[in-house]
């Protein structure tokens, strides 16, 4: 079992204590390197009726991810905000028979210090995000993009 720092313990844990599909997805945060956010679960509580994952699982999964990175970026910036996803479009490309490894970054063209700057100075943001789960062989199962917004705390 990876070990994840404190930050990324406490969002873990705010997610499975708050969203109860998350914990019932049994979802974890495996990675963090600032720019991406990796979250695993297992296919057992998300398979379907032909013994892949649950498109609403995949889709769910890269969902929490992109949220969860743009709450670490909100909370690393120390700036507290509600993040909501605004739209999104999400492609199923191929069945995943395996654990589900979902990775979310910034999209291309968009930039953190430009998020961020927007809320520290308007109260509100919005950002684009790219998504994608893997399969075993290291393809993509499933990707998506999608609009994500931050309002401020106040």
């Amino acid at each position: 079992m990876t070990t994840i720092h404190a930050p990324l313990a406490d969002l873990e844990r705010f997610i499975r204590d708050g969203i109860p599909l998350a914990r019932a997805m049994d979802l974890r945060i495996a990675a963090f390197d600032g720019d991406r956010l990796t979250m695993t679960a297992p296919l057992a509580p998300n398979i379907n009726d032909k013994g892949c994952a649950f498109g609403g699982s995949l889709a769910s999964l890269m969902t929490l991810a992109a949220w969860g990175l743009v709450t670490m970026q909100c909370r690393r910036a120390a700036l507290p905000a509600d993040v909501f996803v605004a739209d999104s479009q999400v492609r199923f490309l191929k069945p995943l028979f395996g654990d589900l490894d979902a990775c979310a970054r910034i999209a291309e063209g968009d930039a953190w210090s430009g998020f961020l700057a927007t809320l520290r100075g308007r109260g509100r943001a919005r950002v684009n995000m790219a998504m994608t789960v893997a399969t075993p062989d290291g393809g993509v199962a499933t990707s998506a993009s999608a609009r994500y917004v931050a309002i401020a705390k106040r």
